[in-house]
């Protein structure tokens, strides 16, 4: 397997990762995501060089963004706020590879590009419902800080989003 970045070939193939993803994580009752959402904005990703794969030949297996800023930041408590941190977004795994400890080596990936980019901090926001990311980030090293983000995404359906963040200038 190999770390590279998305290109404006690989697009199809990864809406149909995600679709999949969707539709499993709706059969898991983790209904956070459509077929709106993250699928709109791979193409912006791949073109402002954000999107990161993990590949297995030709087969994608995982992949997420690096944001410099998200627009929600500031509505939780980081540990260093004026910190230069870069925020993940849409990390996802092929659902044929779920369980095989993707998902560790993607964020270990995204801390090591991170901190490439001269970031202290790797951020991220999780929707309060999607434990199975909760335990992930914990496990990998990141601590939740206080605030929540009310993203109100449709009239009357609230998304409550909370903080985490990893320092990286402890794993250089």
């Amino acid at each position: 397997m190999s770390f590279r970045l998305a290109e404006k070939g690989d697009l199809q193939q990864i809406k149909r990762m995600y679709e999949a993803i969707v539709r499993n994580m709706n059969e898991n009752g983790v209904g956070i995501w459509d077929e709106v959402y993250p699928c709109e904005f791979f193409a912006e990703d791949i073109e402002k060089r954000r999107l990161y794969l993990l590949t297995e030949g030709e087969e994608i297996v995982a992949a997420f963004a690096l944001l410099e800023i998200v627009g929600a930041e500031s509505y939780v408590q980081w540990e260093v706020p004026e910190a230069k941190a870069l925020y993940l977004y849409r990390l996802g795994i092929n659902v044929d590879y779920q369980r095989r400890g993707i998902a560790g080596r993607m964020l270990d990936y995204a801390s090591e590009v991170a901190a490439q980019k001269g970031a202290e901090y790797l951020r991220l926001l999780v929707v309060d419902v999607n434990v199975p990311a909760i335990r992930l980030y914990l496990k990998s090293g990141f601590l939740r800080v206080e605030g929540v983000h009310a993203d109100d995404i449709v009239e009357g359906t609230v998304l409550y989003e909370y903080g985490y963040e990893k320092k990286l200038t402890d794993t250089l």
